[in-house]
């Protein structure tokens, strides 16, 4: 260890911010708000614990912003006003922070009229003019101006915590463009948003980089402009000159502060336990006490906190339903795992694993689709730091190079398929579903399973929108529910050119990583599971999600046969139709520009065209949005029709007819899309690589699309959609008898609802009543139905009170559903999938009613989503009692889940025998966990492709 002091800065109110917006709203023994407190005295244990493992610091503080208000203001009063006041709740935390920083026995530096930014300033030069090295604890842009090396030697650079990263002069060039010593006068060219520093009205981040690279300095830039061409940088460089001349002063930091702590008097030392025994006592932190008992180790997350109580203002909070603690485990040990080379130990695995009855299982492939990746490893775990790794196909491609002693693939998939497919063993992965594809195409058929993926989404999907829940995937539970941060794939495989396949990886390495995956698996499962029966998870994870996630893999795996010819065609057809309308909006603009370009677009429209309703954004370029377009276009302005031409059939050419085309797998000739059972917050399926769920369905281009997916030689596809699901599931959820007994009677919804509002039913009327339908169930406003329909706010307020005076039912359910959501922070649908709305007592309008609108529409939308998905569970054993051989390739097999609608591809003889055994399963998916006083209504179609099946 070098000699060389190293002060260590740490941000402590980027921490604190940070800490608020991690973790839920937590409350101590006297109802004291400290989740905060909580999150940011973790974070300071985890960074004195990482510095103490690595050549940390000699010296360390902590500096905190202690007021509002500085130097700047006085230069410039608008200086962050438009920062809004901190949350309620975080206020009576920020002395409890403080004094989290003087139990771990550091030095707290703050003083008044000075920002936290200009005393870490003081603090670095000085220290790195003695010639010390100088780490500031941060990612903050601004102070990425200090960063370098003095005349003495001492170095000043950054550590961001949150990626794990050291940030240099390398990496500021690469971010800014320029190196730190001119981040300043990009910073003023730029502007800051946050606090309200004025830039230059009009230059974003790349126009101010490339400025300066040019000119060298923002003074010579400015010096620049009147030579410069006409154009609107040259204006605003002029016109704004002052502004920016400003903003370099504000930029600026102030590095010769009085030091009101000396630095030699910083040095860390061992930090005593009293004081911090004491701190964490008092606020009840038990998990943090046990983790000094142990010795001191990073602390995990709470066991003692009570869960905030609903505020009547401000945010709400987690009011029921807050998360359990995890269960005590041991710190993750990487050197525990091991790495199987030999027969005998994978036997002695699989024997542990089938004493155990339950093993967690990864894969590790040398590419993320599951139908073109090759299989390199298999890891296994039965408990904490239990795991191992089984490589399988690691080794350089090189034919001369020396590869890894390795069990061969054979073997070892063999030895492992019995326990596997062993019904007295359950499996559990995280993303599940991937797994058992790329084991099925080595004839492995994995089951039982659980998905700790699936079951996190059961619990807190919707979540994330306060931080509390956020996303699903395994290093953000492992962070979230273990305090843990896992080996990204980027550390052990590399970036950019330097990249390495996993199958190249040393096997060390390999193991520490693989194993890792299913150690940390098994360690959420032991957590989650037993959640869902506390909260309330388990109807709708047994009911819904579980038996589903075999059957999308089943359907991925199928994929759907796509015609080539006949998309080529259309991508030549659209090419062609595409420079044909580019040419038609040129005559029309007076000359050439980019479509493709919003600005230049935005530009034409409002500046030489005139068109009015222009405006523009904080990028200062015009919005030219569908709606804006769409405005213009009603408004009878020629261009915007054809841009809006223009758009469409780029879209679909890119996103469609040629990645399509792309998209087609050279081992199977099919498309085969990737199901997340996790994408959309209400539970319903989302499609990707390719998406095929957002190809237009009423447009004839929309429907040319779907000509090109077709059946195989002497099948046929049959499409089975439920008719108007969601308006029947309003009708019996809300109680509408109108409603009800229209569909009952098999009327036509739309024309019902029209004679109820307008007396009378023709084209207009119904269509009105339609757009009405379908709005009212997305709580749409005022203004919204009035943009839909092209009237008067008004008038579309005479609408929807005509609406709710018609059908009451809609209204009591609206009003009912958002006093509960209100309550109890989540929405739920008829199986008990709950969808959470932290903002939905948010005191910013547009936050709030944003959650308003979308928690009136999920109990409907997900129970529509949970009703399909019950239906496709069941669909193969429906199919499998009347002899149609689901899965088969002479059989029924179901391919695409879109919205409503499920596709199948089948024989052509089996298709009169088929519908009927569909269309019951579908109609009966809700029974007997949910009884409906409305049909369900399902239209079935057949054809050579999928257009024609409609």
């Amino acid at each position: 260890m070098s000699d060389k002091q190293h002060l260590y800065l740490v941000d402590g109110s980027a921490y604190i911010f940070r800490a608020y917006h991690r973790l839920p709203p937590l409350t101590n023994p006297e109802g004291t708000p400290v989740g905060a407190v909580y999150g940011y005295t973790t974070m300071l244990w985890k960074l004195a614990e990482d510095l103490d493992k690595a050549d940390g610091p000699t010296h360390l503080a902590v500096v905190l912003d202690k007021s509002s208000q500085s130097f700047r203001n006085e230069i410039y009063d608008q200086y962050k006003a438009n920062r809004p006041d901190p949350p309620e709740d975080l206020v009576p935390q920020f002395p409890l922070i403080r004094d989290a920083t003087r139990a771990f026995s550091l030095p707290l530096i703050e003083e008044p009229d000075v920002e936290a930014d200009d005393m870490i300033a003081s603090y670095a030069r000085a220290a790195a003019s003695q010639g010390w090295d100088v780490t500031i604890v941060s990612s903050d842009k601004d102070l990425m101006q200090l960063i370098g090396t003095s005349e003495q030697g001492g170095t000043i650079d950054m550590l961001d915590t949150m990626k794990s990263a050291r940030i240099g002069p390398a990496e500021v060039e690469e971010k800014f463009g320029v190196g730190p010593e001119l981040v300043g006068d990009v910073l003023a060219l730029m502007g800051d948003s946050v606090d309200n520093i004025p830039g230059i009205f009009g230059v974003g981040p790349k126009t101010a980089t490339k400025l300066i690279q040019d000119h060298g300095s923002l003074t010579a830039a400015l010096d620049a402009a009147p030579e410069m061409k006409k154009s609107k940088l040259k204006e605003r460089l002029l016109e704004h000159r002052a502004d920016a001349e400003l903003s370099r002063i504000l930029v600026t930091l102030k590095e010769d502060c009085e030091l009101p702590i000396a630095i030699e008097d910083m040095k860390l030392g061992k930090i005593p336990p009293e004081p911090l025994v004491a701190f964490l006592t008092g606020h009840g932190f038990t998990s943090l006490l046990r983790r000094i008992d142990n010795g001191g180790s990073a602390p995990g997350p709470t066991t003692q906190l009570h869960p905030a109580k609903p505020q009547n203002k401000g945010e709400a909070h987690a009011p029921k339903g807050n998360r359990q603690p995890p269960p005590e485990m041991p710190e993750v040990d990487r050197k525990a795992y091991e790495c199987v080379q030999t027969v005998d130990r994978l036997e002695a695995w699989i024997d542990r694993a089938f004493a155990a009855r339950l093993v967690a299982v990864d894969t590790e492939t040398s590419d993320l689709d599951c139908m073109l990746c090759d299989l390199v490893g298999v890891s296994l775990a039965t408990g904490p730091n239990e795991a191992c790794y089984i490589p399988l196909g690691h080794g350089s491609d090189d034919m001369f190079a020396e590869k890894p002693t390795q069990i061969p693939l054979d073997v070892a998939l063999a030895k492992l398929k019995p326990l596997l497919e062993s019904d007295a063993v359950l499996k559990v992965g995280q993303n599940i579903k991937y797994d058992l594809n790329v084991l099925a195409r080595h004839d492995i058929h994995v089951a039982p399973i659980d998905d700790t993926m699936i079951v996190s989404f059961a619990l807190d999907a919707g979540r994330s929108q306060d931080g509390i829940g956020g996303g699903h995937g395994m290093d953000e539970l492992a962070q979230r529910h273990l305090g843990h941060t896992c080996l990204t794939f980027k550390e052990v495989c590399g970036t950019g050119k330097k990249a390495i396949s996993f199958g190249e990886v040393p096997l060390d390495r390999a193991t520490e990583y693989a194993a890792e995956d299913a150690d940390v698996t098994w360690r959420l499962h032991a957590h989650l599971k037993p959640r869902l029966a506390i909260e309330g998870g388990t109807r709708v994870y047994e009911r819904v999600d579980r038996p589903l996630i075999p059957v999308v893999a089943d359907m991925e795996r199928h994929g759907i046969h796509v015609d080539r010819a006949r998309l080529a065609g259309l991508s030549e057809r659209f090419a062609s139709e595409i420079t044909r309308l580019e040419g038609e909006i040129h005559e029309i603009a007076g000359q050439e520009f980019a479509v493709g370009s919003p600005k230049q677009l935005g530009e034409i429209l409002f500046d030489k065209m005139g068109y009015k309703g222009g405006k523009k954004g904080k990028s200062g370029q015009y919005s030219t949005d569908q709606s804006v377009l769409e405005k213009l276009d009603a408004s009878g302005a020629p261009i915007a029709t054809k841009v809006l031409e223009w758009r469409q059939l780029a879209k679909l050419k890119s996103t469609y007819t040629d990645a399509l085309q792309q998209a087609i797998n050279p081992r199977t000739n099919r498309v085969h899309t990737s199901y997340s059972l996790v994408g959309a917050q209400t539970g319903r399926l989302s499609s990707t690589d390719p998406n095929l769920q957002n190809i237009p369905i009423r447009t004839e281009i929309g429907r040319e699309i779907r000509q090109a997916f077709v059946a195989e030689p002497g099948n046929v596809l049959l499409a089975a959609d439920y008719s108007q699901i969601e308006l029947r599931l309003a009708a019996h959820m809300a109680d509408v008898d109108p409603l009800r007994d229209a569909f009952a009677a098999g009327e036509d919804i739309h024309a019902r609802t029209a004679m109820e509002m307008f007396g009378e039913v023709d084209r207009d009327t119904r269509g009105r009543a339609k757009t009405i339908n379908f709005a009212i169930l997305y709580g749409i406003s005022r203004w919204g139905l009035a943009g839909r329909l092209g009237i008067e706010a008004d008038e579309a307020q005479a609408l929807i009170d005509t609406y709710f005076a018609r059908f009451p039912g809609i209204q009591r359910y609206i009003v009912s559903t958002l006093e509960s959501v209100r309550e109890r922070g989540y929405s739920e649908t008829l199986f008990g999938r709950k969808t959470w709305f932290p903002r939905i007592n948010s005191k910013n309008q547009a936050e709030r009613q944003g959650s308003e609108r979308a928690a009136i529409n999920a109990p409907i939308q997900g129970t529509s989503a949970d009703i399909i998905k019950r239906a496709m569970a069941r669909m193969a054993p429906a199919l499998e009692q009347a002899d149609l051989k689901p899965g088969q390739p002479d059989g029924v097999r179901m391919l695409l889940q879109v919205h409503d609608e499920l596709v199948f591809e089948l024989p052509e003889d089996l298709a009169e025998r088929a519908k009927p055994v569909i269309e019951r399963t579908m109609a009966e998916a809700a029974q007997p966990a949910v009884s409906l006083s409305v049909p369900l209504g399902i239209d079935i179609g057949t054809g050579r492709s999928w257009d024609d099946a409609h």
